[in-house]
């Protein structure tokens, strides 16, 4: 299995190389989208296992950035 080298974007259903720039510009626009559509529009997962400051990251991304409480870290387990 070879490992992604640069980063890929989706145009008319396939995946093509694009630059840095393009790819975060495309995943900026997207969570864009979804915050103008409200904060029901998004969600996070986040991951009992990773550490708590990744999981208080995106617990603050989502609330802050996002304006969303769609937050879960699966740590019922």
């Amino acid at each position: 299995m070879e490992r992604l080298t640069e980063p890929l974007v989706r145009d008319g259903g396939k995946l093509r190389p694009a630059s840095w720039e393009e790819a975060l510009t495309r995943a900026a626009a997207g969570f864009e989208a979804a915050r103008r559509q409200g904060p029901q529009a998004f969600g996070m997962f986040s991951c009992s296992k990773t550490t708590n400051e990744m999981n208080y990251m995106a617990q603050k991304f989502t609330r802050a950035v996002m304006h969303s409480n769609n937050i879960d870290s699966c740590n019922r387990t």
